[in-house]
């Protein structure tokens, strides 16, 4: 089956109102499925994978990847922790800020002490800006995060030796 009659079959299915679409040939196995907000691709087992972009509204699934194709790493391995150090970590997914306007002085440096209630940096969240507090006490050994960057869940912003 080529791209053609995959757009046919695509065009079939939304003059027909048909919401599923299953073909199986030797070693080729399509499915096509209506309905969702993802964007419709196509997989082949011999063939290289097709993307057709055209109607949001079908989506196109496919038989699962052969088990000889290499998965590729998705994360590096987890950093170790260090004896006596402890790192402040992101309580939310936002934007991260060393100061409270870009002409403010930075809460915070390498080096300075700091305490569980000390405002280390500001995340910004839908326009919401949220202090973020040590919740240890220390010495600051690192800032792990650049001013601006984004920020996951969980992510390390701030190295800490604690007292």
């Amino acid at each position: 089956m080529d791209l053609k009659q995959i757009k046919q079959v695509i065009d079939l299915m939304k003059r027909s109102d048909l919401t599923a679409f299953e073909l199986e040939e030797e070693g080729f196995k399509i499915k096509i499925k209506r309905g969702s907000d993802a964007l419709p691709v196509v997989h082949s087992s011999r063939a290289p994978v097709l993307t057709y972009q055209e109607a949001p509204a079908a989506e196109t699934a496919a038989a699962p990847r052969p088990a000889a194709a290499p998965a590729p790493s998705a994360a590096p391995a987890a950093p170790v922790d260090e004896v006596g150090v402890a790192y402040i970590k992101s309580p939310m997914v936002g934007t991260f800020y060393r100061a409270s306007s870009p002409e403010s002085k930075a809460f915070i440096e390498n080096g300075a002490k700091v305490t569980e209630t000390s405002v280390v940096c500001i995340i910004e969240a839908m326009k919401i800006m949220n202090e973020i507090q040590a919740e240890a006490k220390g010495t600051i050994l690192e800032i792990l995060v650049e001013n601006g960057q984004p920020v996951e869940y969980g992510q390390r912003l701030f190295k800490i030796k604690q007292d």
